[in-house]
């Protein structure tokens, strides 16, 4: 289906993603770990819920796949299904025959639905609607509508069917969770890669984290740790990471919709750039990282400046992304050309001295093209309508586990082997 871009409508998921070439599902896809303690004042957590967790394996790579995705079972009997986890959104939702009026073609069966529906009057129907608009004309169904920036959308009822996990301490659960049946998908101009659906991963009550928070099985809490080298891992709860080891700032209370810190403030090299008021949201839909105007002229500005006089011209005909780099002769790896480039970094204010800083190394901000040419993956969001949002997408959260504390209301990162999952432990914060 793609990795779309959400616009806030009448009645739809509200959200935030990108749009080609990253092709995003939502609106808007270093240093070693530091033991420190928690930079957040922040209440305990209900002990009441299990300090298990479920992990799951991602698979896709930034390029050349341009996408991660999860594999789910729905259904009884289950049945495999991929799709692409979105921070970014709220809904999860599978291509479904209900008939399917327009579907495009995955590697899997479409969906079959359950008769379990989800009615007008639910509070999940009503979340993923504004207020005013919500109107029941059938009662005994969930309709929803989501429409994406790039001219794609979904349009579905909402279902409850099984979903069969396995939490960290070895139980199996069969949880009912509500998800879309998508019966009418336009792919819009996003590249085609094969999704079954999305999984919404966002802070709204129709989440699947939310879901099986509100259900007992795990604290409101999700996190993914995507590898550079492609794959990963998807977490629920926040029995897998020590807390002490995290960066944390606070969500902004400002943008409840979005895992956003609120404003931050661009570094180049160590140094500010005078930019400080950059709006920025954390979103796993955005293969790439979007920067507004003012941010993305500033910063090629300062590339172009480091590459004067160095062996590095720009690609004209690499249109890979839109801003590439060839060298004398084709670049294999990014160690090939690091010390041309230098850290870049967001900095936020964690309400007095203390800063939490979220750093983008080379590694977060370029590629290596299939031309053999060095090319900018932190593209000009404006240019794409997202006006003066700025977001962190995947290539910019790459060897990093980022942690999304719903019950805290704060965001966590830390650099991590994504090759690696951790193993179980309790947390005490």
């Amino acid at each position: 289906m793609g990795k779309w871009v959400l616009v806030v409508l009448a009645l739809m998921v509200a959200s935030m993603s990108c749009l080609a070439p990253c092709s995003a599902s939502s609106f808007f896809k270093d240093k070693p770990w530091e033991r420190k303690r928690p930079i957040l004042s922040v209440p305990t957590a209900s002990s009441s819920f299990a300090s298990s967790s479920i992990v799951l394996p991602l698979q896709g790579n930034v390029y050349p796949n341009g996408f991660y995705n999860v594999t789910l079972y729905v259904g009884q009997p289950p049945k495999p299904y991929f799709l692409d986890p979105d921070t970014g959104s709220d809904l999860t939702w599978l291509q479904c025959d209900a008939p399917c009026q327009q579907c495009t073609e995955t590697l899997h069966p479409l969906y079959q639905p359950s008769n379990d529906l989800v009615p007008c009057k639910d509070p999940l129907c009503m979340s993923l609607h504004s207020s005013m608009d919500h109107r029941c004309e059938n009662p005994d169904q969930c309709d929803y509508e989501v429409e994406y920036a790039d001219g794609g959308s979904s349009l579905g009822v909402l279902v409850r069917d099984v979903f069969p996990l396995n939490l960290t301490n070895g139980d199996p659960i069969r949880p009912r969770l509500a998800l879309g049946c998508g019966y009418d998908q336009d792919p819009g101009s996003s590249s085609y890669h094969p999704m079954d659906g999305i999984l919404g991963l966002g802070r709204g009550a129709v989440s699947i984290v939310s879901q099986l928070h509100n259900q007992g099985i795990v604290r409101n809490v999700v996190g993914h740790c995507f590898n550079s080298k492609g794959g990963g891992y998807l977490f629920f709860g926040d029995g897998i990471y020590d807390p002490y080891r995290l960066v944390w700032t606070p969500m902004s209370r400002d943008y409840p919709k979005h895992y956003s810190p609120g404003f931050g403030e661009l570094m180049f090299n160590g140094r500010s750039t005078g930019l400080r008021n950059l709006f920025v949201v954390f979103d796993s839909g955005s293969s790439y990282t979007y920067f507004n105007a003012q941010a993305y002229q500033v910063l090629t500005s300062l590339l172009n400046r480091e590459l004067a006089g160095k062996p590095l011209r720009e690609a004209m005909d690499d249109d890979t992304l839109p801003l590439c780099w060839r060298g004398r002769k084709p670049i294999k790896s990014l160690r090939d050309v690091r010390k041309y480039f230098k850290p870049l970094a967001l900095s936020f204010s964690n309400g007095g001295r203390s800063k939490a800083v979220f750093e983008i190394p080379i590694e977060g901000y370029m590629i290596i093209s299939s031309m053999g040419n060095v090319c900018l993956g932190i593209l000009n969001g404006t240019d794409v309508g997202l006006e003066n949002s700025n977001i962190i997408g995947d290539i910019s959260m790459q060897d990093k586990m980022v942690v999304y504390n719903n019950e805290k209301q704060a965001i966590g990162w830390a650099t991590a082997n994504c090759d690696r999952v951790p193993k179980s432990q309790v947390s005490s914060w």
